[in-house]
């Protein structure tokens, strides 16, 4: 971790510098602990996109704009639930590269990155597209840094975005969360067709026994760096196979192990978190390997490469996925605050609108606060 957050301090330190020296010769703007550089020269890529079937983008966006409601909804119920078991963390701070204490889930750094920059680029898209479908300018268009946070904006023209139909304006603000959705489930697609038919195909697994828990069933028997080829006469291969070799196992049970170290047979023990259930006291991992086909056709560096593109996948479902349910609480500056700010205004005045959306956003901030912090708290990093 310390490593990592080293990097983040000399790109802070790079970008920076870099930016106040040449700050006229890049056309860059500074705005506090912002670095935007603007450009024209992805407008007619947006009004290309934008023009090509209106009717598509405006009936899926007349579809996302529930869909972003239901979701700011379950967003924000699933911040309350995770109160009533604050000890373990369930919401995270998100930094790629660095594991936060307390946090369940780690995101690796060059995948996390990567994800990172299409969740940006793909919600800001989607912002564009949408506004030019509705005949809405766009001002600028960009990319910067947010501190050392990488990010991209469109920028509508706010007098066409007032003139337009309050519908009009929740399609806009819908549509970064909404093409979010829709870049996560192509990942996951891919990801799926990748892992399920793509890598078994190129690919063999082993599973290689990784520790063995002193005085267990397996302590003096099984040994850490063994590769388990069959268990009870089922070939191992994934976790698929290995659950259905243990699945029927019972405690007592002589289970016989063949590794590419011998046969080893093992009495199966109680486990000590349920004695129901069957124990062998090791920690295990898969290893993928090319299959001899594999290298003969493609070389050795091609089929990595498809590994990596299939973790990559999975980061980009899961941060598209996860950033754009975030982007659509009711909090004012998101998204979701502003898509909350409209539906109130077709039912009440400006006055009862400002007061709710603003209790709306500090209930909301609140709750991310304290699902995020507490855990800190109560494993005394703070």
């Amino acid at each position: 971790m310390v490593n990592v957050l080293w990097y983040y301090a000399i790109g802070f330190v790079l970008i920076w510098t870099i930016s106040l020296l040449f700050r006229k010769h890049l056309k860059i703007d500074i705005e506090g602990p912002l670095i935007m550089r603007r450009t024209g020269k992805l407008r007619d890529l947006i009004e290309s996109i934008a023009q090509k079937s209106p009717k598509f983008w405006r009936w899926s966006m007349n579809v996302g704009i529930p869909v972003a409601v239901l979701f700011m909804i379950v967003t924000l119920g699933l911040l309350i639930i995770a109160l009533q078991n604050l000890n373990q963390a369930q919401v995270s701070l998100i930094i790629p590269g660095v594991q936060v204490p307390g946090s369940p889930i780690f995101v690796p750094f060059s995948y996390g990155i990567l994800a990172l920059i299409t969740v940006i680029v793909v919600h800001e898209f989607g912002h564009g597209i949408i506004a030019r479908m509705e005949k809405i300018r766009i001002k600028s268009i960009g990319v910067g840094i947010l501190a050392i946070i990488p990010m991209a904006f469109v920028e509508p023209n706010e007098e066409d975005i007032e003139k337009s139909s309050r519908l009009s304006k929740l399609r806009v603000f819908s549509a970064g969360s909404i093409f979010n959705f829709g870049f996560a489930a192509i990942a996951l697609l891919l990801f799926y067709i990748l892992s399920l038919f793509i890598i078994p195909i190129a690919f063999d697994s082993s599973m290689e026994i990784m520790s063995v828990v002193p005085n267990s069933p397996s302590a003096g028997v099984l040994q850490p760096g063994m590769i388990i080829q069959n268990i009870n006469g089922y070939k191992i291969t994934d976790l698929n196979s290995f659950n259905k070799a243990t699945g029927s196992v019972k405690v007592g049970d002589l289970v016989t192990f063949q590794t590419n170290e011998g046969t080893f047979t093992v009495k199966a023990g109680p486990n000590p978190s349920n004695p129901k259930m069957h124990f062998f006291g090791i920690s295990s991992q898969f290893n993928l390997y090319p299959k001899n086909g594999t290298t003969k056709t493609f070389g050795s560096t091609l089929p990595w490469i498809l590994i990596d593109l299939t973790t990559l996948l999975q980061w980009i479902f899961v941060l598209n996925f996860g950033i754009g349910s975030f982007n659509l609480l009711p909090i004012g500056p998101l998204d979701g605050g502003q898509i909350f700010r409209e539906l109130l205004s077709y039912v009440t005045g400006q006055n009862v609108v400002k007061t709710i959306t603003n209790f709306m956003s500090i209930f909301s901030i609140a709750l991310i606060v304290i699902n995020v912090v507490y855990p800190f708290i109560h494993s005394g990093v703070i």
